[in-house]
């Protein structure tokens, strides 16, 4: 039993939730933070491997009739074609997928897997099928360069790539240059010289296949930082971290079921696909919803599909309120998340007033899993990240490492002394001197900067080298930000520190405008915004600088890349 937190007709093992009363699972309509705090007691087996021990357990489960007839995936395209698995089938195919990777490749333990491709079904039996093998997967977005797939490659000595016939041209540009390479996978109808074919090798692939045993702090897969502050970092995750660490994500922040059917946008490169479109949500037994939509515009599908958890990203979130919601039915919606980034007040008051719907958000980073998150049943303060996941003792503390009082802003950190929390990540891989830097006394530092109020919410002030320091003044980007976002003008902006030769450094604003103010003359569109910011939030925040953008520079990730925006203006 890897926790103890007990629910009527549930075994006591929170990683695996399983019913020992049929598919007779109802949403808890009561739920107390604390509780949650004092039942939550994980206990973290020797060895554990999420494949054998959750997705294997929840076959067992479907076999006997107790489980929902929820499949386990279900995908759609643009066209029409749909394809739902079972967790049976599921089983079946990633274990022929396992055969590939062991039989064919002959990758071992340990080997890494560069893993790079868009919404398909192959990319979640990837996933399964490295948890059997013992195979150290990295996933990757599409939207990498050529230099970005070469740092990766090299960076990580993978022994083997699975992409398709979009990014196989760039791997092949970079090959030669990368030694550790042995075996490159295609997912493609056709051939390209070079490279096996996915889709053959796992049609002639034998069913069976023995899952390995993994110890729990065995490396399972390594998450490229999204590199907002410089090079990504190779973040190594265990199998526990995920595999048990993101239980109370599933269940308390998801609030999934197995009932439930959930829809989650994030791009397959980016962590937070694996933690809720895998983990958290088939630790739950529900069913992973999967839209591989060849343009960005999930309300007509949450119209038109039953999804009833839906996860996006602020930036997401921020598109979907400049629609006229009102006028679509989300017959099956109910509950609504957010993360990667901070969402505006403003957005989710939109969102609320059009959907009747809370957005529920979470903060956390590749390296960390859910550190803290507004939590079902929890009251929401716009604005705030919520409250600490009960697998964290999260505190602020200052520049020596002591812990701050409410209301005092500090740096967001983990304790890890005396005992380090076993969903932590790992370390940064082959980096022990970046690994070390992150601890402060007992604490592991995240980099951020927040402030917990009287009530124990945490708020996000901003990335620690994103903080502007005006005249004595220091000012969060973010609440700037959510200030310019109330302005029917503005679509998104970043702030930034600016130069200034009286106060030091100045906060400037760049801004992407809403298509009614384009045409508008800048200087008083740049007066009105300043004046409204004023009104606002504190007078000394607003931007006495402004600059109108058509587009923001962003990660692959999709987050704001403020500190290539602000190295531009120092460099001036």
């Amino acid at each position: 039993c890897h926790c103890r937190i007990s629910r009527r007709g549930y075994s006591h093992c929170c990683c695996h939730a399983f019913s020992t009363e049929g598919p007779n699972y109802t949403v808890s309509t009561s739920f107390s933070y604390e509780a949650m705090k004092q039942q939550y007691r994980p206990e973290v087996p020797e060895y554990f491997n999420f494949a054998s021990d959750v997705l294997d357990r929840w076959t067992e489960i479907e076999k006997e009739g107790k489980k929902t007839k929820n499949p386990a995936l279900w995908w759609v395209d643009g066209d029409g074609e749909e394809i739902k698995w079972s967790f049976e089938e599921l089983g079946i195919l990633s274990r022929k997928v396992a055969n590939v990777l062991s039989n064919v490749c002959g990758l071992q333990r340990g080997d890494r897997v560069l893993l790079i491709l868009p919404r398909i079904p192959e990319w979640w039996l990837v996933n399964v099928a490295c948890l059997r093998t013992g195979t150290v997967l990295i996933p990757g977005t599409q939207q990498l360069t050529v230099k970005d797939i070469l740092y990766r490659l090299q960076k990580s000595k993978a022994k083997c790539i699975i992409t398709d016939d979009f990014v196989a041209p760039a791997v092949d540009s970079v090959g030669a240059e990368c030694q550790s390479l042995k075996f490159k996978l295609l997912v493609s109808e056709g051939h390209r010289e070079g490279w096996l074919n996915f889709k053959d090798l796992l049609k002639n692939a034998p069913s069976s296949h023995q899952c390995v045993t993994t110890k729990h702090q065995d490396p399972m897969a390594i998450y490229f930082t999204s590199g907002t502050t410089g090079f990504p970092k190779m973040t190594e995750h265990s199998h526990s971290s995920c595999g048990i660490g993101l239980t109370v994500s599933g269940r308390y922040w998801l609030d999934l079921t197995p009932s439930d059917i959930f829809w989650n946008t994030s791009d397959t490169g980016w962590a937070k696909a694996s933690w809720t479109s895998v983990f958290s949500t088939w630790i739950q037994g529900a069913c992973v919803f999967v839209h591989k939509m060849p343009q960005f515009n999930p309300i007509t599908s949450l119209s038109r599909y039953p999804i009833t958890v839906f996860c996006s990203s602020p930036t997401a979130y921020r598109m979907f309120v400049q629609h006229k919601l009102s006028s679509y039915t989300f017959k099956s919606l109910r509950h609504c998340v957010s993360g990667g980034e901070p969402i505006n007040p403003d957005v989710m008051e939109k969102w609320k007033v059009q959907t009747g719907l809370d957005i529920h958000e979470a903060y956390g980073q590749t390296e960390t899993v859910v550190v803290c998150a507004n939590f079902k049943g929890m009251k929401i303060k716009p604005g705030s990240m919520g409250k600490p996941s009960p697998t964290y003792d999260v505190k602020i503390i200052d520049e020596n490492g002591n812990i701050l009082s409410p209301g005092k802003e500090g740096d967001i950190a983990i304790r890890v002394k005396p005992t380090r929390p076993p969903f932590l990540f790992t370390c940064y891989t082959d980096d022990p001197e970046k690994t070390e830097a992150t601890i402060r006394g007992d604490f592991y530092v995240t980099g951020d900067r927040g402030i917990m109020d009287e009530d124990g919410y945490f708020w996000f002030v901003g990335r620690s080298d994103d903080v502007i320091t005006s005249a004595g003044y220091r000012i969060g980007p973010f609440e700037v930000e959510s200030a310019l976002l109330e302005h029917p003008a503005v679509v998104e902006s970043a702030v930034v520190s600016s130069p200034d030769p009286i106060r030091g450094e100045v906060v400037k604003a760049f801004v992407v405008l809403t298509s009614d103010y384009v045409s508008r003359d800048p200087e008083e569109i740049m007066k009105e915004l300043q004046d409204h910011v004023k009104k606002v939030t504190a007078p000394y925040k607003y931007p006495r600088k402004m600059e109108f953008v058509q587009q923001l520079p962003k990660t692959v990730s999709g987050k704001i890349q403020r500190n290539e925006l602000c190295q531009k203006e120092w460099r001036k």
